[in-house]
């Protein structure tokens, strides 16, 4: 028997299996497809999920394998990119981590991390850990009871039956466990046109003349689409209408045709990698849990990719959830723990999709910077990108005292309210204060608080005062940090013991 059946081993897959591992919990992970994709899809890490990769040990491993940029211009359009107005010499680029990171956050990441490299990290460390991913393998059906899931699956040495005690479905936007389930969607669904995502390599440096930008929208009738970055040197991805025909009418010499007519040049050298369709979507599900089984990523919730929301909301969705698995399945909590999941992350998802389908309606809103950008995004309701990756809060039974309102929209506020992530500080020994927080719940106090502590919850006494005004502890209190990250409890030790019953569901 597994102890979670993760189905689904793309990028919050293979999220979900590796925290779990890091919380003492091996994982068993099929998928359908017979080995990792090739193809980079998002390339955006935000800063939180950065944070969850230094708390499972691969920030290192990760920041390896991430593209440096050498010069940004962001967001760029042009009839052809041999036609971009681009200025012969990029502006220098800073080597550091991105300025509100470095505020907020421990972790930033010195570029883009294309998913093909991501998971490529998630999948050896998963497997190192302990957890199982098996490949070229089919989840056939699935039925629950009161005391597990009994699954049967279809792989390379033909069908057997397992069973876990919790699965996972992170199989993706047309999810087949989410249907199966009966759990309906709401949002707007498709949107645009049916895409083609084309991987190829190709020397493009004397058109970008040494620039780094997001991408770049071609408008020649001859062959409109974005082209997008993913190393800034061979490697590129050409996105265009894939329309009514299929994907078969686009071999690659047809493929190599177009991407030389948005580059405006009829003798470009093109090798085509891989072809992909997809189309943006943007949906919810009603409920991200029925029973045993949990929806994960895009089964869950379906986003836009403007803002880099879609990937990072799934990678925080496993982060959430895998605490709490391993926290029920060792004994340490009550299986209500597990009715927090829903709670707490699908308003997160809501956000997320709002904001994305927000800024695909003026993507300016987005791109741009400054107080006239910034008064444009509050007349349209648009909530400024870190606060969508890092500023929201948590209003669930395993937090007390939550206020769940955004106190800003522009800006991001960590003041150790309950609900919200734990503010980060460097201390004296080169840690930051989320490092911290381990598997499980864990007490931040200040010097000669009357504390005693039990085997439930560990305690770090923070001795900078600058934190300690901030978290609102300066005169005795303390806060009691989840495993991931969340403050849920703020107070004085006549009200801790309560805390870490009610948080625990015990």
């Amino acid at each position: 028997m597994t102890r979670v059946l993760i189905a689904g081993g793309g990028t919050v897959g293979l999220s979900t299996a590796l925290f779990l591992a890091c919380h003492g919990v091996s994982a068993l992970v099929v998928e359908r497809a017979d080995g990792p994709s090739s193809h980079p899809r998002a390339t955006g890490l935000g800063f939180r999920t950065v944070e969850f990769f230094r708390q499972a040990g691969i920030a290192d491993a990760v920041e390896a394998v991430a593209i440096r940029p050498t010069a940004t211009l962001g967001k760029i359009s042009a009839p052809t990119l041999a036609t971009a107005d681009l200025p012969d010499t990029p502006p220098a680029v800073p080597n550091s981590p991105n300025l509100v990171a470095s505020r907020l956050s421990p972790s930033a990441l010195r570029g883009t991390c294309p998913q093909d490299r991501l998971d490529a990290v998630l999948l050896a460390a998963a497997r190192e850990r302990g957890a199982t991913v098996a490949y070229s393998t089919t989840l056939v059906s699935a039925e629950q009871d009161d005391t597990g899931v009994t699954a049967v699956l279809d792989g390379p040495d033909g069908r057997r039956t397992v069973r876990a005690a919790y699965l996972v479905a992170a199989d993706g936007g047309r999810s087949g466990l989410r249907a199966a389930l009966g759990i309906g969607t709401t949002g707007p669904g498709a949107l645009g046109q049916p895409l083609l995502n084309i991987l190829f390599r190709a020397d493009l440096t004397p058109y970008t003349k040494g620039h780094h930008f997001a991408n770049c929208t071609i408008t020649t009738p001859e062959s409109p689409g974005m082209l997008v970055t993913v190393d800034a040197e061979k490697d590129w991805i050409f996105h265009t209408e894939l329309g009514d025909e299929p994907v078969a009418a686009f071999p690659p010499a047809r493929c190599a045709a177009l991407i030389r007519a948005a580059v405006g040049d009829p003798g470009l050298a093109v090798e085509v990698l891989s072809v992909l369709p997809w189309r943006v979507r943007g949906l919810l599900a009603d409920r991200f849990r029925a029973e045993r089984v949990f929806l994960a990523g895009d089964a869950a919730h379906a986003v836009p990719p403007l803002g880099a929301f879609g990937a990072n909301t799934g990678i925080a969705d496993a982060h959430n959830l895998a605490w709490k698995l391993a926290a029920v399945l060792d004994g340490r909590a009550g299986p209500a723990l597990l009715d927090t999941y829903e709670a707490e992350r699908r308003p997160v998802a809501a956000l997320a999709l709002e904001q994305a389908l927000l800024r695909l309606q003026d993507p300016r809103l987005h791109w741009e910077q400054g107080p006239a950008a910034a008064a444009a995004r509050g007349a349209a309701g648009v909530v400024n990108a870190p606060v969508v990756h890092l500023g929201y809060r948590y209003d669930s039974a395993a937090v007390l005292g939550a206020r769940p309102e955004l106190p800003s929209t522009e800006d991001v506020v960590l003041d150790g309210t309950p609900g919200s992530r734990v503010p980060h500080a460097w201390l004296a020994d080169g840690r930051s204060t989320l490092d911290l927080v381990g598997r499980r719940l864990t007490l931040l106090t200040g010097p000669g608080g009357d504390w005693s502590p039990t085997g439930d919850y560990d305690v770090h006494v923070v001795e900078d005062e600058e934190w300690l005004r901030t978290t609102g502890i300066a005169d005795g209190g303390g806060v009691l940090v989840r495993p991931d990250h969340f403050v849920a409890w703020r107070g004085t030790p006549a009200g801790l013991d309560r805390a870490v019953r009610q948080v625990l569901a015990r």
